[in-house]
């Protein structure tokens, strides 16, 4: 669209998110020796003598990431604190303290920020977390929320996106798909409720799928699990925007391809049922629908049998070179190119 005569403008949703990263982090020159990692993973990575501070930021809108139709503050606190640890976790490491940042609008009382500050010190109390400061400000709309984590590693034993190599072995934990269901579920009856406010939903058969989308833990257990099987993955990441988006991630980072394969996707029947009611394959669930924040790992096919008959997680591929390609080998024996279909907040979709 032209700006009466001047340059063309951009609009930034033809970026997407990632492009929109990319582009205004390009060129970014690092002017202290301690700064480890910067823009590029799940989190900052900061040299502190032998060990590592860890830093990771993330900013939640209303009307964007939340809906205060169908989302009790008390749950949206927890979750803000939690998808922020879940970036910690993500790069191996323990977090520790926690920064908060709130801009509120008028609408909401006192009492309500009380209960958003209490599912806040919840998942601090659950996750062993120190609240230490923050900023509080006005908003002419809505709410806003940026969480600062901030976690401590071994240097060494920090993990990245980009330590996967070919031969290595894809592995996620939990189940994937579920968070999304849950956002279908709230949405469907939202606009039930729109249409006649006086009918109370029964969603009581939906409760996995709602609570892995209103409430999602990070996966402590499994850094754990690493830990004490003397497993240090070869790369890592946290499933923020589905499977697939999260596999080429690691495959961009890594300089890899890989290679899944769909009967190892690891889907719960409480979220494939509830995807049929959708009439959606649970497999795009998992791929595609985001926010389940499990972890996706890689590790060296020596370490294989050190977690292969553990129930936390999922063997579901493998990396090859880079000239091989991103694929998904189906159910019914196709080979098809792997492509990230997830909801984009600059997009809104």
């Amino acid at each position: 669209m032209k700006n009466n005569g001047k340059k063309e403008l951009t609009d930034i949703a033809s970026l997407g998110e990632f492009g929109l990263i990319d582009h205004l982090t390009k060129g970014i020159k690092h002017h202290h020796p301690e700064t480890i990692k910067g823009v590029g993973d799940d989190a900052a990575v900061i040299d502190n003598g032998p060990h590592a501070t860890i830093i990771t930021k993330d900013l939640l809108v209303e009307g964007v990431h939340f809906d205060m139709v169908y989302t009790p503050l008390k749950h949206l606190g927890y979750k803000a604190v939690a998808v922020n640890l879940s970036d910690i976790y993500a790069m191996n490491a323990q977090p520790r303290q926690l920064l908060v940042g709130i801009a509120v609008s008028q609408r909401y009382s006192l009492e309500g920020l009380e209960e958003l500050y209490a599912g806040m010190r919840l998942a601090c109390e659950r996750y062993k977390i120190d609240m230490v400061g923050g900023d509080t400000t006005t908003s002419t709309g809505g709410l806003f929320l940026s969480i600062t984590a901030i976690g401590h590693a071994e240097k060494e034993q920090v993990v990245y996106r980009s330590g996967a190599k070919p031969n290595d072995l894809l592995f996620v934990s939990g189940d994937l798909g579920g968070a999304y269901c849950g956002q279908l579920v709230l949405q469907r009856e939202k606009q039930a409720y729109k249409a006649n406010p006086d009918v109370q939903p029964d969603i009581s058969k939906y409760s996995y799928v709602i609570e892995r989308q209103l409430k999602p833990e990070p996966r402590r257990d499994i850094i754990q699990l690493l830990g004490q099987k003397g497993i240090r993955p070869t790369s890592m990441i946290d499933i923020s925007d589905g499977l697939a988006s999260e596999i080429l991630h690691i495959c961009k980072n890594s300089g890899t391809g890989a290679t899944i394969y769909e009967e190892k996707i690891p889907l719960d029947q409480r979220m494939a049922q509830t995807a049929h009611e959708f009439n959606i394959d649970p497999t795009t669930c998992a791929l595609s629908g985001g926010e389940d924040y499990e972890l996706l790992f890689t590790i060296s096919q020596d370490d294989y049998d050190k977690i292969k008959d553990n129930s936390l997680v999922h063997p579901i591929g493998h990396i090859s070179g880079a000239d091989q390609g991103h694929n998904l080998f189906t159910s019914s024996g196709q080979l098809v190119k792997l492509t990230a279909q997830g909801w984009d907040p600059i997009k809104g979709k």
